[in-house]
């Protein structure tokens, strides 16, 4: 093995490299808003839900995988699009065959 070198990477010094690092590292590091004080992240939490915008795809409820309220905005339109050219829908389910 090779030897092992301790290397002291802190700065005592403050210099306007590191005040600028800090600064864009602010606002880099992105706010994590859920917290165990009132908005805690779950299945129901209204930024889980799919309510129509572009953040929720969960409908709340277990396994829930058949419903077209699922998604967010985007899905639920992409989801639309493609049943106007799918033969196949819930009234008539894959395969389809004549017995």
């Amino acid at each position: 093995m090779g030897n092992e070198l301790s290397l002291d990477l802190s700065q005592d010094i403050a210099n306007p490299l590191t005040a600028i690092a800090d600064q864009e590292r602010a606002k880099l590091i992105p706010k994590n808003d859920f917290n165990a004080a009132g908005n805690e992240y779950s299945s129901v939490n209204k930024d889980a839900l799919s309510d129509g915008d572009a953040r929720g795809r969960g409908t709340g409820v277990f396994l829930d995988v058949y419903n077209d309220s699922a998604g967010d905005a985007i899905d639920i339109a992409e989801r639309k699009n493609e049943i106007k050219i799918n033969k196949f829908n819930s009234s008539k389910p894959y395969p389809n065959f004549q017995l």
